[in-house]
């Protein structure tokens, strides 16, 4: 009997790390130029974007199925984006520590309850980037209340669940981290693996 996920195993031979030079570096990223062996043993000069924050992204899910987004001009694109509550959460920071804090900075929302829901690598070919997810149902007012970084001009909207998942599906909704994060939540109602009221509210 074939096991499961068997043809999840690695085959080959991974890559081979070289010397390395920092050619750029910021507070949140290091551009490394790279000298390495490539899986197939030819030689191969890399060039790497390393993060030193883990990306955080909060569903927070609201007791009536709706959730909450928040809306932005982002810099390296120009352009507005709708997306889930988002941040960075230092390396040596517990990232669940960073989600409370982002959720509350950027929503003036606190959550009793978290879930841990996904992990992914983001734009695995050039960045060592990773992403954490979390799923924050029991939403009150935060302790202070909205209160985002000097550089963050942030818009708020509540939003039925099938609204947000929609104008993801449809090109509306573009962030990455949110488009997947939605669909996480869509396939997690749809499975049962949240309360029935909670489920049903959101699929309506």
């Amino acid at each position: 009997m074939r096991s499961k996920f068997a043809w999840l195993r690695p085959h080959g031979q991974p890559w081979k790390r070289g010397a390395d030079r920092t050619v750029f570096e910021s507070a949140w990223i290091q551009v490394t130029d790279q000298v390495a062996i490539a899986p197939t043993g030819r030689p191969a000069k890399y060039g790497m974007v390393g993060f030193k924050n883990l990306a955080i992204a909060i569903l927070p899910i609201h007791e009536d199925g709706s959730i909450t987004l928040v809306g932005q001009y982002r810099f390296p694109l120009g352009d507005y984006s709708w997306e889930l509550p988002e941040g960075g959460s230092p390396v040596d920071e517990h990232p669940l520590d960073g989600a409370r804090r982002e959720l509350a900075e950027e929503t003036g929302l606190a959550a009793a309850e978290w879930r841990e829901v996904m992990r992914t690598q983001l734009s695995n070919s050039v960045t060592d980037e990773r992403m954490i997810g979390y799923l924050a149902t029991g939403l009150s007012e935060a302790q202070g209340g909205h209160a985002p970084d000097e550089t963050e001009a942030i818009a708020l909207a509540r939003v039925p669940f099938r609204e947000a998942l929609e104008a993801a599906m449809t090109g509306r909704i573009q962030d990455m981290l949110t488009v997947a994060m939605l669909l996480k939540g869509y396939h997690m109602a749809r499975e049962g693996a949240l309360a029935g009221a909670l489920a049903r509210a959101m699929l309506e």
